[in-house]
């Protein structure tokens, strides 16, 4: 077939999406109803009447009701389908949208399927609701990525209380902002401006949960509803996890939707996309001021497609922490004050776990159909899972992608991994003297400083984590005033009472 075949060509009729904002948990949906939802409602931007041709159902793990899953069989249930091929991802990635839409495009350009479904959706507002009401239950039970983890011995970033997303990811704000030699307000200053632009977008965009604007001082300055979660993030700096949401799409083939009659201003085209991801292991990775999977997943993207930065007329750049779209944004060039969101991002948007990125398709399909009449616009989606581990970026398009041929490979590790230098050596023994690789400080509710971690390497080289107490109170100050730079900087590892090594400075 060639490549041209209108019945091999991968695009999207329909998307939708929900919010579900029930006062009383009893009334909320669950993810399997907010997925059917969606998929109705996508079904009816499509024109309606595809749900029952649907031969692949693709679904994004969700967390907020575990004892659901799988789900998958249950979305299919609700909405009468008896799809083929049917499958939901092991677990709840922050690129898993993008991946499913890549695979749902593949399976159509190989004409192994003529429409496929991808889904998902979260209720951990109504969770925490509903574990409130129960006996021992408070509203902090929403938090299941950590709840599940300390179900487990704590391993070695864990007892130093390295566990969820938000500790993890200020390893990698503080390190690039010491790389690229900015001032600790010079950094918060940039994720102010991003996120201010995203709150805009919010306001604006009618899926969004919080459609509220803030300014770039609003987001940036600790305030009573903007308290310090882990340093230097604030509460309207990281991903709100406590939505109901829900939001899906339909991938059918050029042929089949213009044969069903639907409008050529309805129809956006899928481009090539490429995916690399980082070890999962944190303290793996190379190195915490750049990611090779990351810069390889954007440039390839752009290659396969022959696009350039001046091809790219909107961009969705994932938002779970300001760090990913600054370290993005640095990889294809996309400037500061340009919106790097076309639904609101993460904080503002809404923060389903898993799922943020089928919102974003949504928004962006929106987006594209809006820019018919002037001769079409190219879209880049840029998704982020894990501890910024899996990357996955796509091109969609209002308008036909010449470079664009299905099915395609879209694995680019091998790139990714000849791009990185050596992993340092894990030393969990050691004792004695080192340097400031990255590291944060933990807060509590009231603002006040909990602990923080330190990463950092001796001066054979190897890495090693050291706890700060929180009643160390000259070491907190150091770490966060701004008044000099922390990484880079020499000090002590020195055993504790609990076994736990302890950061002194030098």
């Amino acid at each position: 077939m060639s490549a041209k075949d209108p019945s091999r060509i991968p695009v999207i009729i329909g998307v939708g999406q929900i919010n579900d904002r029930a006062d009383d948990p009893r009334e909320g949906l669950d993810p399997v109803e907010l997925m059917a939802e969606a998929l109705r409602r996508a079904d009816q931007d499509a024109g309606g009447d595809w749900l029952s041709q649907v031969e692949s159902l693709a679904v994004v793990d969700q967390i907020a009701f575990r004892h659901l899953n799988p789900v998958v069989g249950a979305v299919a249930e609700a909405l009468k389908i008896s799809p083929g091929h049917t499958y939901q991802t092991p677990l709840p990635m922050g690129d898993s949208p993008i991946m499913l839409l890549n695979e749902a495009a593949n399976r159509i350009g190989a004409g192994a399927v003529k429409v496929a479904a991808v889904v998902g959706a979260e209720a951990l507002r109504t969770a925490a609701k509903l574990a409130a009401l129960a006996k021992g239950g408070s509203p902090s039970d929403h938090n299941k990525m950590r709840a599940r983890k300390k179900k487990t011995a704590a391993s070695y970033p864990a007892q130093y209380g390295l566990v969820a997303p938000v500790d993890i990811y200020p390893l990698y704000e503080n390190a690039t902002r010491a790389a690229w030699e900015q001032s600790l307000g010079e950094g918060q200053a940039e994720s102010g401006v991003i996120w201010s632009l995203f709150s805009k977008v919010a306001a604006e965009h009618d899926g969004a949960w919080i459609r509220e604007e803030k300014s770039a001082e609003e987001v940036c300055t600790p305030s009573a509803t903007n308290r310090p979660i882990a340093f230097p993030y604030t509460k309207f700096m990281v991903a709100n996890s406590s939505v109901n949401q829900g939001a899906g799409f339909i991938v059918t083939s050029l042929a089949m939707a213009r044969e069903r009659g639907v409008p050529e201003d309805q129809i956006i085209y899928v481009g090539h996309g490429a995916a690399a991801h980082e070890h999962d292991d944190i303290l793996q990775r190379d190195r915490y001021d750049y990611s090779a999977g990351m810069e390889v997943s954007l440039t390839e993207t752009l290659r396969l497609n022959q696009m350039t930065l001046d091809d790219i007329h909107h961009a969705e750049l994932y938002s779970c922490f300001p760090c990913v779209p600054k370290m993005a944004r640095r990889v294809i060039g996309w400037p500061e004050d340009r919106e790097a969101t076309v639904f609101g991002g993460l904080t503002f948007g809404g923060g389903p776990i898993g799922n943020y990125m089928s919102h974003a398709v949504v928004a962006m399909v929106q987006k594209l159909r809006g820019d018919h009449e002037s001769g079409g616009a190219n879209g880049l989606l840029f998704a982020n899972g894990g501890y910024a581990t899996h990357n996955h970026s796509i091109v969609v398009s209002s308008r036909p992608l010449e470079a664009a041929s299905f099915p395609q490979m879209f694995d680019y590790q091998d790139a990714a991994d000849a791009k990185r230098d050596p992993t340092p050596m894990l030393d969990e023994q050691y004792e004695g003297a080192g340097t400031i690789e990255s590291y944060t400080v933990f807060y509590n509710r009231d603002g006040s400083p909990r602990d923080g971690v330190v990463v950092a390497r001796n001066p054979a080289g190897a890495r090693f984590l050291a706890k700060v107490a929180g009643n160390n109170h000259a070491m907190i100050a150091f770490l966060t005033d701004g008044s000099s730079e922390p990484v880079g900087t020499e000090g002590t590892g020195e055993r504790g009472d609990d076994g736990l090594l302890y950061w002194r400075s030098a």
